[in-house]
């Protein structure tokens, strides 16, 4: 069984920053792709940051510049750091993954929301 814990989301204000933070219970190695995507109301679920195999990264082009993928791979965890919140970002962040053996997995979801 694969978790996902996302923690970090909150209420700030414009130009502001957050962390959040993904808990695996395996080995994010397991993982071929995991990142963080978000879905604000009555808009499509949409790819923020991910790392991809062979240790490559995509981000949109809407948060690129202003969050950062990391991991701590000894925490199974991964991070994005958002900072320069815009209103726009204001959405429910998940984080997902998919395995090689092709079984995709989501966490929960932390609200991420930027007031003007």
């Amino acid at each position: 069984q694969v978790q996902l814990v996302e923690s970090g989301g909150g209420l700030v204000q414009a130009g502001g920053s957050l962390r959040l933070s993904c808990a695996a219970s395996v080995n994010i190695f397991s993982f071929n792709v995991m990142g963080w995507y978000r879905q604000a109301p009555g808009k499509q679920r949409e790819l923020v940051a991910a790392f991809l195999s062979g240790g490559r990264t995509n981000y949109a082009d809407s948060v690129k510049g202003r969050f950062t993928l990391s991991r701590d791979n000894a925490k199974n965890t991964v991070y994005l750091q958002m900072n320069s919140l815009k209103p726009e970002d204001t959405a429910v962040y998940y984080c997902g993954g998919s395995t090689f053996s092709g079984y995709d997995y989501w966490g929960q979801g932390t609200q991420v929301t930027v007031s003007s």
